[in-house]
């Protein structure tokens, strides 16, 4: 039919021009021989693709077809929306001089994620890509020429300024996992890409003095995100109105804890990240099998699993450029997905820092990604086997932490249950930290003092995550609010089936759907469309 050819073009599309990113979901597997392209003339040319396939998707007629067919047309019209919103809105490629930081070095550190052998297709991949770099960030300097912003420009100088060298010590590394041919040729490639980075942090310190202040993207561009693209039916007032009270009941919900727990001693950390990944392997099925018996999540044996291992000389220096996660992809979806982890110690950031001193922390989160990914690859609806936007999925695993947190998995450890709860309080102080850096209420600065302060949490990862909510607005609150969603869907499915709810075919469908923004699951699932059409009225 017309609307499975028309989205079967648009991730063909998608996938060769989608921006890299340092999250992992997003993630996608590139054509062969594919290399970035920011060119003026790339640009234009997404621009045009885009229109075509926005009239096309404007002129079908789904409305005799059945629900879920029209739940992939909204699919399609959220990934086209998102395409515009990244070119049009919020603009990286012409404000965000860390854009070009990942375009040009994170296709090279998502080749280094999966595991040995580098077979020579790899390689090749690597040198030529290493060999692209200043086509990339010449690229840069026309785009960000006339609209490059004061503050992502000062933060891209000082991230280069703190990981300088960190390209070259990589590459050096990976030397002795290379074919021949190409470990000779290594380092002549990682020259010329190291001096292109040099010569782009030189530049944007020239630029400096006379780059504006950051353009937030505005209410108006922030409500195109939340209603075309994300389709959340809630307006900004009342999303702030949730992050707060989520936030007031994770800090009461912590302080019981920590009183409850106030004289337990503290875990002791692994010797190393080996022993590390031996703990976290035995504590993965655990999990799975505290789930499967709790009557919570179907955990077959088909389903890979998610194993933390050492991370590898060649990744650690390059480890500032993205999540540690090897989610893997469609055509590994069989794969274990691996988290590169380090030697564990007392200073590690803190999400890292929690999975040092118990695993499960990690694996009740991004384990959830790793098995919601793989589940979504084996999707009978090619329409469904994608990343749209991060409220699903990030929901999902939101839900899935307090989720085993209430059904007691951390009951025999109490440093782990109260993360757990600080992390709520986290993701709720990120709706309006989100909502005030798209509004211009925020700077960068004030967001990671704000961060740093209130959860508490290290500076680095505080500043870290300002900076990437800064440019990428809307990810930020969709954590809480996606769990939110996952919350009320769950509520009114019990009250709309009654007798015929059960826990564990909900979170079965929900993973397996869980790509799907959850006004559309909550139509399809339960016929109603309310949220679907509130999100409508509110784009207006």
């Amino acid at each position: 039919m017309g609307l499975a050819k028309l989205a079967e073009e648009f991730w063909d599309w998608r996938i060769a021009t989608l921006p890299d990113s340092s999250d992992d979901l997003p993630r996608v597997q590139r054509p062969d021989g594919w290399l970035p392209d920011w060119s003026p003339t790339a640009i234009a040319e997404r621009r045009t693709v885009l229109a075509e396939l926005t009239g096309r998707h404007r002129e079908l007629d789904l409305s005799d077809e059945p629900v879920a067919v029209r739940v992939d047309g909204r699919l399609l019209g959220s990934a086209l929306a998102r395409v515009h919103w990244e070119l049009e809105l919020i603009r990286g490629w012409e404000r965000n001089p860390e854009f070009y930081i990942q375009q040009s070095l994170s296709p090279i550190y998502v080749l280094l994620l999966p595991p040995p052998p580098f077979d020579t297709a790899r390689a090749a991949t690597i040198s030529a890509l290493l060999r692209h770099v200043p086509l990339v960030l010449e690229q840069a300097r026309q785009n960000l020429a006339a609209h490059a912003s004061a503050p992502f420009a000062r933060s891209a100088v000082r991230l280069l300024d703190e990981v300088g060298g960190s390209l070259e010590a990589a590459m050096a590394a990976l030397v002795p996992f290379l074919p021949d041919e190409y470990a000779a040729e290594l380092p002549a490639a990682t020259r010329v890409a190291s001096e292109a980075v040099a010569a782009y942090r030189d530049w944007l310190t020239e630029q400096l003095p006379s780059l504006g202040a950051a353009e937030p993207v505005g209410p108006e561009s922030l409500a195109y995100f939340l209603h075309r693209v994300a389709l959340l039916p809630y307006s900004v007032r009342r999303l702030r109105e949730m992050g707060r009270q989520e936030w007031h009941r994770a800090v009461a919900t912590e302080a019981v804890l920590r009183t409850r727990y106030r004289d337990a001693p503290a875990p002791p950390l692994p010797a190393d990240a080996v022993e590390h990944a031996a703990r976290q392997a035995a504590d993965e099925r655990a999990v799975r099998e505290f789930a499967e018996q709790r009557g919570l999540l179907s955990q077959p044996d088909s389903l890979r699993h998610y194993r933390f291992a050492p991370i590898p000389p060649y990744l650690a220096p390059l480890s500032w450029l993205g999540v540690t996660d090897d989610l893997t992809c469609p055509t590994r979806r069989d794969e274990d997905a691996i988290r590169y982890v380090r030697d564990p110690h007392p200073e590690l950031p803190y999400f890292d820092h929690a999975a040092a001193f118990d695993s499960r922390t990690a694996i009740v989160h991004e384990g959830v990604h790793a098995q919601q990914v793989a589940i979504g690859w084996q999707h009978d609806n090619p329409a469904r086997q994608r990343f749209y936007d991060s409220a699903p999925n990030e929901g999902i695993a939101f839900h899935y932490e307090e989720l085993m947190l209430q059904a007691g998995l951390f009951d025999d450890a109490p440093a782990s249950a109260i993360f757990v709860v600080n992390a709520m309080r986290l993701r709720a102080l990120r709706v309006e930290v989100d909502i005030d850096l798209a509004l211009g209420n925020l700077s960068i600065e004030q967001a990671a003092d704000r961060l740093a302060v209130a959860v508490p949490m290290d500076r680095e990862t505080a500043w870290d995550e300002a900076v990437f909510f800064a440019g990428n607005p809307g990810q930020a609150l969709s954590y809480q609010i996606g769990k939110l969603q996952v919350q009320d869907l769950l509520s009114t499915a019990v009250s709309e089936l009654g007798d015929g709810f059960d826990l564990k075919e909900f979170h079965d469908r929900l993973w397996r759907e869980g790509n799907v923004p959850l006004a559309l699951q909550r139509w399809e699932l339960l016929g109603l469309r309310d949220h679907l059409d509130e999100a409508d009225r509110l784009a207006g």
